[in-house]
């Protein structure tokens, strides 16, 4: 069986759980070399990636410290080589009124949802312009645009991680490297769930126009699609996986 992805290389920050996991598995299973970063114990991902045949990575650093990101690529780049695809997952979110914000809270948002996005994709752009080569999707999210209360902080990062692709898009096209992001609706993750009870989203979900919240592994899926050679001609896009969500909201 071919391959689509065997020998490439695969950067992905935040990938020991959830979305990223099942981001770094797709890739795995397509036959990419994987190096991850996260914040977490990536030892699961690390094995899943392994029964997949492929060769992983793993690192603890925190994307918005960008002295931990530059190991992490030293590291990956002696081991694997320059990336050929980078997979910005890291994030996360304070959820509080505007008024009952600490200061700390947002820089904390900020710092892996905005500024853990710049970091990782102006190293990789680095590392990919003399190649004439390159992958890059960001996961975004649909609160880009839907204004939900109390995650001003996570939704204005987001909405700026979409206008940085499209930027970054222009720029780095003549350069043979494409860049994407995916915004995936309401994903049925243990971060989500920390959030929302197990009634919650069974509810919730039926509402949605397909009839239920998203898996990881839709939006790793999409992923892997973005990366590969049947979508050569798709730049600057920003693809919604979100069951149809931002139909009805």
């Amino acid at each position: 069986m071919t391959l689509p992805l065997r020998d490439q290389v695969a950067l992905l920050s935040g990938g020991a759980r959830g979305i990223g996991r099942e981001i770094a598995v797709e890739l795995a299973r397509r036959g990419a070399r994987v190096a991850i970063c996260d914040l977490n114990d990536g030892a699961e991902t690390e094995q899943a990636v392994r029964q997949c045949g492929s060769e992983c990575f793993f690192a603890k650093a925190d994307v918005a410290i960008r002295s931990e990101v530059e190991g992490f690529f030293q590291e990956a780049e002696r081991r694997f080589g320059a990336p050929d695809i980078l997979v910005n997952n890291a994030a996360l979110t304070v959820r509080k009124p505007l008024v009952d914000l600490e200061i700390a809270d947002v820089e904390k948002t900020w710092g892996a949802t905005l500024w853990g996005v710049f970091h990782m994709t102006q190293l990789a752009a680095r590392r990919m312009i003399p190649r004439g080569r390159g992958n890059i999707v960001s996961i975004s999210s649909v609160l880009a645009h839907i204004p939900y209360v109390n995650s001003s902080p996570y939704n204005g990062a987001k909405a700026a991680v979409n206008q940085m692709t499209r930027t970054w898009a222009l720029e780095l096209a003549p350069h043979g490297i494409r860049v994407n992001a995916i915004e995936p609706g309401w994903t049925d993750t243990p971060g989500e769930r920390s959030f929302a009870t197990e009634e919650q989203i069974r509810e919730e979900g039926a509402k949605l126009p397909l009839g239920r919240l998203g898996s990881p592994a839709d939006i790793a899926r999409a992923v892997a699609f973005l990366v590969s050679d049947e979508a050569a001609y798709i730049t600057g896009s920003i693809l919604a996986v979100d069951g149809g969500i931002t139909l009805v909201r």
